[in-house]
């Protein structure tokens, strides 16, 4: 066992050494295998904490959503609805809901606005996200004025900006009492915007949705794990759109690593041949080259994985976080907690790691079984 371990250091540290002699060309491949890893384990990362935080958030939120349609267009729906809704056996509680958009033509933003139901401000009275307030430097105590459905101008009084770490959540917030609320849009005094339903059993909850279709068939039930099923397809689609954009440097990649792996030049040729000479074995030279390999791969894979979770979870996605957060320009700024899926690095391990060492064998293999003397003329 000893000789054995002893054997590997050896030829590890002959590896090495062999490495440095060709550190230029060896140094660029590193650079392009690191830059590859990184892009492609940060999008993973971002991914995949997006997705947790929208779950962490859709965790308080309503088990149905009741929406009104009309020709497939969202419509306001009567308050009277809540009333039949909330007969149905298995709904524990049903309340109406009124938020919307308004665009900022002066900032070139859309808010969503919203009235709020539980401690409601003050008549006159706005809460603000994060967003809003850095963009319009506005704090508490200032004023905003914004023209109403009328085309008049309202004025309110920041009373509070939201806590930052709720920004995923309201960084284009705005908050209002209900009827602030309804003179700002001109929203009806009998309707709401959607309806939110609390189900006791979460079992049930398909089962309430189809009793509420058959109840108002002009009505669109949305279960919570729907919603949260959307959110998985548009950041699984974004994700993908993000890798086919480097799609053209992942084949740069492939296609160089592949000539440096197959195509051993006449240097290494002479190397392997020289080695043959003196002693070595096949075996020992297939172990030197897959030391090789393993050397370079797993070197480019730590630093690849390590650049991303800092660009992720440290410096806040900065390359791609536009992309994958969506298409308003009041992008939250908040940290996002750390997550590693194993199993996604682990394929990502398999996919990038495994390939490259095996490439660097097989073309040693076919040089080492041929004679020395005629390799190294």
């Amino acid at each position: 066992m000893r000789k054995l371990i002893e054997r590997q250091r050896n030829i590890l540290d002959f590896t090495l050494s062999s490495l440095l002699r060709r550190k230029g060309k060896n140094s660029a491949l590193l650079l392009v295998y690191t830059g590859t890893i990184f892009i492609l384990a940060s999008v993973l990362f971002l991914t995949g904490a997006l997705r947790r935080e929208a779950a962490l958030v859709l965790e308080a939120a309503p088990d149905i959503v009741v929406q009104r349609t009309m020709a497939g267009r969202y419509q306001p729906i009567p308050l009277a609805y809540a009333e039949e809704i909330g007969r149905i056996r298995g709904v524990a509680s049903v309340w109406p809901r009124l938020w919307g958009y308004h665009y900022d033509a002066a900032f070139r933003a859309n808010y969503t606005l919203m009235a709020q139901v539980e401690s409601p401000p003050e008549r006159g009275t706005i809460r603000i996200g994060s967003g809003i307030s850095r963009m319009r430097g506005a704090r508490r105590g200032d004023i905003i004025a914004l023209p109403g459905h009328d085309g008049q101008s309202r004025s309110f009084t920041v009373g509070q900006v939201l806590d930052h770490r709720s920004q995923l959540l309201s960084s284009d917030l705005m908050l209002l009492s209900e009827k602030d609320y309804r003179d700002f849009s001109g929203f009806p005094t009998d309707r709401a915007t959607d309806l939110a339903v609390r189900v006791r059993n979460p079992r049930e909850q398909s089962t309430v949705a189809e009793k509420i279709s058959r109840m108002y068939p002009d009505t669109r039930p949305i279960m919570r794990t729907e919603i949260l099923r959307t959110y998985d397809a548009v950041f699984g689609w974004r994700s993908g759109v993000v890798m086919l954009s480097f799609c053209g440097a992942a084949l740069a990649f492939g296609i160089f690593a592949w000539d440096k792996a197959t195509g051993l030049s006449a240097e290494e040729r002479k190397e392997i041949g020289i080695l043959k000479a003196v002693g070595w074995e096949t075996s020992d030279i297939l172990l030197m080259k897959g030391w090789e390999g393993m050397v370079i791969s797993l070197t480019a894979f730590l630093g690849g994985i390590l650049l991303a979770y800092a660009h992720v979870f440290l410096a806040s996605s900065i390359l791609f976080a536009p992309v994958l957060k969506g298409w308003s320009i009041l992008y939250p700024e908040f940290r996002l907690s750390p997550l590693l899926d194993v199993g996604q690095l682990a394929t990502l391990f398999f996919l990038t790691v495994v390939p490259y060492t095996v490439t660097t064998i097989v073309p040693s293999w076919r040089i080492a079984t041929v004679d020395p003397d005629s390799v190294m003329r």
